[in-house]
């Protein structure tokens, strides 16, 4: 599955760059986080719980940030289990240029679903995908401008 996106966000690149490494930030900004802790400078272990169609997990994963070019972008690589649910696994190359006096913040992202999850159809699980996307860029660009 291949999700891409683009958003704009009214803050220096800087300051989105610097967000993105902040675990209070993310986790105040993913939706269904129940925790998230930075386990080494470009590593972080989280707990989300999501609602997908009729199944309801919660996922404990790793997310890694490698590629690192501050403050023009990085490729992510995360991992979450869900139990009975599935797994999710996947990898993102997100950029960040400027943007008049913001930032415009793209990513094209790959992911790959297993379990009850794979069972639900591509469409509505990308659809979430997408879904949730658009609520986690929400929060974050509203964080940043508030």
């Amino acid at each position: 599955m291949d999700i891409t996106g683009e958003h704009r966000i009214a803050a220096s690149r800087e300051a989105v760059w610097h967000a993105l490494f902040d675990a209070e930030t993310l986790r105040a900004c993913i939706p269904g986080c129940q925790e998230l802790e930075r386990t080494s400078p470009t590593t972080f272990a989280a707990k989300v719980q999501l609602k997908i169609g009729p199944v309801s997990a919660t996922f404990a994963g790793t997310v890694e940030l490698l590629d690192i070019d501050a403050p023009n972008g990085c490729r992510i690589v995360g991992q979450g289990n869900g139990g009975i649910a599935g797994f999710a696994k996947g990898s993102s190359e997100m950029r960040l240029t400027e943007d008049g006096a913001g930032t415009l913040l793209t990513y094209d992202a790959k992911a790959e679903i297993g379990g009850k999850l794979a069972a639900l159809g591509s469409r509505l699980v990308q659809a979430t995908s997408r879904k949730l996307a658009a609520q986690f860029f929400g929060a974050f660009a509203g964080r940043l401008t508030s």
